[in-house]
């Protein structure tokens, strides 16, 4: 077995063009477990994050998923498609955290091509994404650019 037959068949960087738009197939609800977890092992002492308590007496009335749980989540749900035949991440620019998110929300995750041009590899070329994710109420949480470097169909075989 080919390992190209392991991937998507239009993900390549010849499948990309400026301006096109994806809605991602899946959403994910946001759990406790994650944004408690994921707080402690960073050492975030916001307690926004993690203690009920504080939180009662918030705005928010309970606690609120770190962003970089939200960005995960975002960017892992876009990843099927526009990074499954990535060589390299190259950048991730203006990471934007727009609305609050709790937990119990779902997160769902767009994409649009800015741009897509040649890299000094034959073998692969350079899209720039920007990444959007809503949550269930269809609010905007997240926006990020990111670069990445992506095999060409015609050198990695995926024909």
């Amino acid at each position: 077995m080919k390992l190209s037959s392991l991937t998507g068949r239009d993900n390549y960087f010849e499948d990309f063009k400026a301006g096109q738009v994806f809605r991602h197939a899946r959403g994910k609800t946001v759990e406790p477990l994650e944004n408690v977890l994921i707080t402690n092992l960073v050492m975030n002492t916001a307690q926004g994050h993690f203690n009920e308590h504080a939180m009662q007496a918030s705005p928010f009335k309970q606690r609120i998923s770190y962003g970089g749980v939200n960005f995960s989540i975002i960017m892992g749900l876009a990843s099927q498609d526009t990074g499954e035949n990535a060589i390299a991440e190259l950048g991730l620019d203006n990471i934007r955290l727009l609305t609050p998110v709790v937990h119990g929300d779902t997160l769902y995750a767009y994409s649009e091509v800015l741009e897509v041009k040649d890299s000094d590899r034959a073998d692969a070329g350079e899209v720039i994404f920007r990444h959007y994710g809503v949550n269930q109420r269809d609010q905007q949480v997240f926006q990020g650019d990111r670069r990445v470097l992506l095999k060409r169909r015609s050198h990695w075989g995926g024909k």
